[in-house]
């Protein structure tokens, strides 16, 4: 009995060291993309280009914006980049990333976010969270979630 358990246990360990070592990989994947991804999010505003913002999310996406409903769907990004443009004059911002959590089909990112004007002056700075979606055109945005820290 002890010889045919032994050899379980450590095909066990081996599975879940590898399984751990996906994981990993995996997270680093997402990492790179994320930070590619945030690199060029804000030239969709500078550019006034809504291909470029639409483009880092999911088609089943939520954008879960600050004191107002949730804009879920397929045409969800392209009526939150017009609002952002149109409507709050939004051209250029920055994020900066706390960490990044989790594996496999998502990974949660944590950061910081600054927006500005046309002028380059601060409009806003706060928090977000965005839960990335493993897609067949890589890493999107599936959840993205963000509140000012202004009154």
């Amino acid at each position: 009995m002890k010889h045919t358990i032994l050899p379980l246990i450590l095909l066990l360990l081996i599975a879940v060291c590898e399984q751990g070592k996906a994981q990993t990989n995996n997270l680093e994947e997402a990492r790179a993309a994320i930070i590619a991804s945030n690199d060029i999010y804000f030239s969709s505003f500078e550019k006034g280009d809504s291909s470029i913002f639409i483009d880092r999310y999911a088609p089943d996406v939520c954008i879960l914006p600050p004191n107002s409903p949730a804009v879920c769907g397929p045409d969800a990004a392209a009526k939150f980049f017009r609002i952002a443009y149109n409507d709050f004059g939004l051209r250029g911002g920055k994020f900066t990333i706390i960490d990044i959590y989790g594996g496999g089909e998502y990974v949660t990112e944590y950061g910081l976010y600054e927006s500005r004007d046309a002028t380059g002056k601060l409009m806003d700075e706060g928090k977000y969270l965005v839960l990335w979606k493993k897609t067949a055109k890589g890493w999107k945005m599936f959840r993205d979630s963000f509140s000012s820290n202004r009154k």
